[in-house]
């Protein structure tokens, strides 16, 4: 049969496709181990998160889990920091922070060959950590220049006062960072932290070709790792969020935007609608916001929105970086983009494209066993399970362009948003 090679293949939705839940191992300490299988791969990743207690703490003490977290490989009682590097290079192996607002831990990447000699050394790091003052002096001032040069970026600088604005100064996502934050940082606040708050409610989640024997080994060293229960849940203050932020900078040619609001959690039943209508309006390249201001008007090289979580709150959020004189322009442009999807179904062909793009970039999100353990720990923080895969790809495959103009008169039909504009 010829084969004509100057057409692409048909695209073919799939109708369902399979997701095999991790195998859950019950460890001492109440907490659970989550593996996922890596078969042919020698290659093993462990995951150590637990719940973060930042919320826990005074405002001005808001970097001490970062840094808590940052310092475990300056050196432990029985390795320095230039021997834990030597050893970890030594064996192939990756060890990194993991911290979020909500969650906090450490990642291991190794090879199977090393993770039973890599992981007791790995294990030191939660419970051996000394948190040398050089180690220290020397990060806090890393941390001061870095905020420094991301206060001078515009962009940086935009993304931080929308945060503030939507929340309010004073709330733990809302309150600004600045150079007196890391002079708050004390080798004993962070000893504290370690030895009281950090290991709070944690879970492993591992990948790895490894045997059920294997397997049985290492929940039994992860047994050993220290552990303890939230005993009070922090307290979230209410958000006193501004309507509009506007910082000038006299010498600058371009501004960056911000606009967004509130919006649902995963777990909502118009979530896959919303995420849609965002997608269409600045999630993809072929977007209303991308054709409009980029590639009609070239007033920028790039516009997105999307969508957000800090903890257990969500919002939406629209970025640009544009010329200064047209950012007043660029704003009303958003607000009609906006409009026109509430108002006016989307062609056909502009569905199937966004339909296709939507499937495609969701199926290639499982194209591995780290991909499958990262979208499983994503639903699993909110509760879900992989059967929120399913009814997204389920949806995906039927929404009309009734559904988007329905879900943008529920969530977008009320402006104006929070605006945001430095530069």
């Amino acid at each position: 049969m010829h084969l004509d090679r100057s057409k692409a293949p048909d695209f073919v939705i799939p109708a369902d496709f399979e997701l095999t839940s991790p195998q859950v191992i019950e460890v001492k300490g109440g907490r659970s181990l989550y593996f996922i299988p890596t078969p042919g791969l020698d290659a093993v990743k462990l995951e150590v998160l637990g719940k973060s207690q930042r919320l826990g703490l005074p405002l001005e003490m808001s970097l001490v889990p970062s840094f808590t977290l940052q310092m475990l490989t300056e050196g432990t009682t029985a390795l320095s920091e230039a021997d834990l590097s030597e050893f970890f290079d030594f064996h192939a192996t990756e060890v990194h922070p993991m911290i979020t607002y909500s969650h906090e831990g450490l990642s291991l990447l190794t090879t199977k060959k090393h993770f039973s000699e890599v992981l007791p050394v790995f294990a030191s790091l939660f419970d051996q950590a000394t948190f040398p003052d050089e180690g220290l002096e020397k990060r806090k001032a890393q941390r001061k220049l870095s905020i420094k040069f991301e206060r001078e970026k515009s962009a940086s600088r935009a993304s931080g006062l929308f945060r503030k604005a939507l929340f309010g100064e004073n709330h733990p996502y809302g309150h600004e960072i600045t150079e007196a934050h890391v002079d708050q940082v004390t080798r004993s606040e962070l000893s504290e932290y370690y030895q009281d708050h950090l290991w709070t409610n944690t879970e492993f989640f591992l990948c790895g070709n490894l045997s059920q024997q294997e397997l049985q080994q290492t929940a039994a060293l992860l047994a050993g790792f220290p552990g303890q229960i939230e005993k009070v849940q922090p307290f979230l203050p209410s958000a006193s969020t501004t309507s509009k932020v506007i910082e000038d900078r006299a010498d600058a040619l371009q501004s960056s935007i911000r606009m967004g609001g509130w919006s649902i959690a995963k777990d909502h039943p118009d979530f896959f609608a919303l995420s849609v209508f965002n997608t269409v309006l600045g999630g993809y390249f072929g977007s209303r916001l991308i054709k409009n201001i980029r590639e009609d008007k070239g007033h920028t090289y790039g516009i997105s929105s999307s969508l957000a979580e800090i903890g257990n709150i969500n919002y939406w959020v629209i970025g640009a970086d544009v010329q200064k004189s047209q950012r007043e322009m660029v704003v009303d442009e958003i607000y009609k983009e906006i409009q026109l999807l509430t108002t006016e179904a989307i062609s056909e062909e502009e569905l199937e494209v966004l339909r296709n793009y939507l499937i495609g970039q969701m199926l290639g999100r499982f194209s591995s066993s780290f991909d499958l353990m990262d979208r499983f720990r994503s639903v699993h923080h909110s509760n879900l399970d992989f059967g929120f895969y399913r009814r997204k790809l389920a949806f995906l495959r039927t929404f009309t362009a009734a559904d988007i103009i329905q879900i943008g008169e529920k969530y977008f039909s009320n402006p104006p948003f929070i605006e945001v504009l430095v530069g």
